[in-house]
C-alpha cells in the first residue's frame, strides 16, 4: 500500500513545469505548418454565424388583422 502511494507520488510529480514548444533541432526555431490556420484565425466568427438582417417583413407599422381563431381559453 504504501508502495502504491509513493509512486503516485513520484508519478505526479514529474510533470512538465514550463510553456510547451514544438521540438526542433538546437540552434534552429520551429517550422509553423502553413496549412494549419493559426489561432487567432480560428477566433473569427464566419458571416455564416452571424448573417445581417436585410429582409425585414414589415417597413412600417401597421395594425393587425381580427383573428377568428384567437379565442378564449375554455373555462
Amino acid at each position: 500500500m504504501k508502495r502504491a502511494v509513493a509512486l503516485l507520488l513520484l508519478l505526479a510529480a514529474c510533470g512538465k513545469q514550463g510553456e510547451l514548444m514544438p521540438k526542433a533541432p538546437p540552434g534552429e526555431t520551429p517550422k509553423v505548418d502553413p496549412t494549419k490556420p493559426l489561432p487567432s484565425t480560428l477566433l473569427i466568427r464566419p458571416t455564416q454565424a452571424e448573417p445581417a438582417r436585410i429582409d425585414d417583413p414589415l417597413s412600417r407599422s401597421q395594425e393587425r388583422r381580427d383573428d377568428r381563431f384567437n379565442l378564449p381559453p375554455p373555462g
